[in-house]
């Protein structure tokens, strides 16, 4: 596995992109071993800004290759921004590093979405226009394409692998099995997935004095022709019953079909299952203390899970009716709760139009500030780009790959090189110790964790590393080009 230092990325992205002058560069840390591309973010001296991603394996070079191919085919079927690919650079080992638009938005507290929003109604128009995509768009861009029963049939292969492994409990295995088994669930229509929704890929309109709006979607690796409930069950396990239900009724009347009636129960399920993806994916990746936390988090899952399904059952000694507990409820909601399902006919909360912004390039502070959550006391000092200042609290766009297909992400030179600038540079900041959960005391639903394999718009940035000294004149050599 091969790792670069934000000052040879810097160099990569120079080269990639003709009239690219470097002039300082934001490294990303990774977040473990399972961190398969580096990425760092790009100032010019024309003060536009670039990320810069670099895959470090073969599957990671072919994943950016995808969602590149991907995002060229969608930059025209879909009402938001998407960041576009301005050009590549081949990489010594093979594969190429890929440079694209920066776009400007700040990240979404989905805890904290509220009921009747235009953030609730704008998301749940976003899943559905996604889902209404044509799956031969994302054939023709080579991306997995699955109907229902294989779909099921992968994800009882998954659960077979970690059941292997000895750390996945009972409890949980023989739930799995035996919702998996229940066919009349799994009989829907696979749809054009995200696969990675969460709140570090939705981007949101700056809170400026009016109400935030849903301006954009990253992270499109995982993208394949799914079940739609991948894209839900995030949604399901974090917002709120009430912010869920204005989500569901905008995503229902936005759909070209009917959702099917166990998509919500299907969603739940998947968030659940959603752990022990990213545990297997740890165990290949070789790190084992990150698979032993994800075996952890599987077994307080199963303590939660066997709590709720005693409080449902009938107390010895009462001669009342007990009301059931229903397992798998959404984070942050009562047990006892209960949404209505995608297409109930009701009219959608917030039915304002969010609408998709056009992106522009602006700095971002330091600290972001996500949407739903307080913004820090006093403004946000942030330089802004030549033609926007930036909002106060406005955070940068996280990475991701993409190519608009104008001509313009071919521009760059394929064939040129990547010399090493700085084999021993090393990133300036480390990633947080992960702080375990405390067990729950009370009868509430704990909170599933968020268990998406992270990626570089999870990770913490290191400091700017300015680039060019403009009193000595020393700059950065990128490969191929004469000093």
């Amino acid at each position: 596995m091969t790792s670069r230092g934000p000052l040879t990325l810097a160099a990569l992205a120079s080269a990639a992109v003709p009239g690219l002058d470097p002039d300082t560069v934001e490294g990303v840390v990774s977040s473990g071993p399972g961190d398969t591309v580096d990425v760092a973010f790009v100032s010019d001296r024309e003060h536009r800004r670039w990320v810069v991603r670099c895959p470090r394996t073969p599957a990671a070079s072919a994943q950016i290759e995808r969602s590149a191919a991907l995002l060229a085919l969608l930059v025209r079927r879909l009402t938001m921004p998407v960041p576009a690919v301005r050009g590549w650079v081949a990489l010594p080992e093979g594969g190429r590093a890929a440079v694209h638009t920066y776009l400007t938005g700040r990240p979404v507290n989905l805890d904290g979405i509220a009921a009747g929003s235009a953030l609730a109604t704008g998301l749940g128009r976003l899943v559905a226009q996604l889902h209404n995509l044509d799956p031969r768009v994302y054939e023709e861009a080579g991306v997995p394409v699955y109907d229902a029963p294989s779909y099921r049939a992968r994800r009882l292969a998954e659960l077979d692998r970690a059941a292997a492994t000895g750390r996945v409990p009972t409890g949980l295995l023989t739930r799995w099995e035996q919702v998996l088994d229940d066919e009349s669930l799994w009989s829907f229509t696979t749809t054009p997935t995200h696969g990675e929704i969460s709140g570090t890929t939705l981007l949101a309109t700056p809170d400026d004095g009016d109400e935030p709006a849903v301006k954009a979607l990253l992270g499109w690796e995982s993208a394949q022709v799914a079940d739609p409930a991948d894209d839900l069950a995030p949604l399901v396990a974090a917002l709120d019953p009430e912010a869920l239900d204005t989500v569901l009724e905008a995503y229902a009347h936005a759909r070209v079909e009917r959702p099917d009636r166990h998509l919500q129960e299907r969603a739940r399920i998947v968030g659940e299952m959603q752990l022990v993806r990213t545990m297997m994916a740890a165990v290949a990746a070789g790190d084992d203390e990150g698979a032993e936390e994800h075996a952890r988090e599987l077994r307080r899952l199963d303590d939660r899970l066997a709590r709720e399904e005693e409080a449902a059952a009938p107390s010895a000694g009462r001669t009342e009716d007990t009301q059931p507990v229903r397992t798998g409820t959404a984070t942050g909601s009562s047990s006892s709760e209960a949404t209505d399902p995608p297409g109930s006919g009701r009219p959608a909360k917030g039915a304002e139009d969010s609408g998709a912004e056009d992106a522009v390039q602006v700095e971002h502070p330091a600290t972001p500030t996500p949407v739903g959550r307080p913004a820090p006391d006093g403004p946000v000092d942030t330089p802004g780009g030549p033609d926007e200042e930036t909002a106060p609290g406005e955070t940068r766009e996280t990475p991701d790959a993409a190519d608009e297909g104008d001509g313009s992400a071919n521009s760059a030179t394929p064939e040129a090189t990547a010399d090493e600038i700085d084999a021993d540079e090393a990133r300036t900041a480390d990633p947080a110790p992960d702080e375990e959960p405390a067990e729950a005391s009370g009868s509430a639903p704990e909170s599933i964790p968020d268990a998406r394999p992270k990626r570089g718009n999870d990770h913490i940035t290191a400091e700017i590393t300015p680039i060019a000294d403009d009193d000595d004149g020393d700059d950065v050599v990128p490969p191929g080009r004469p000093s």
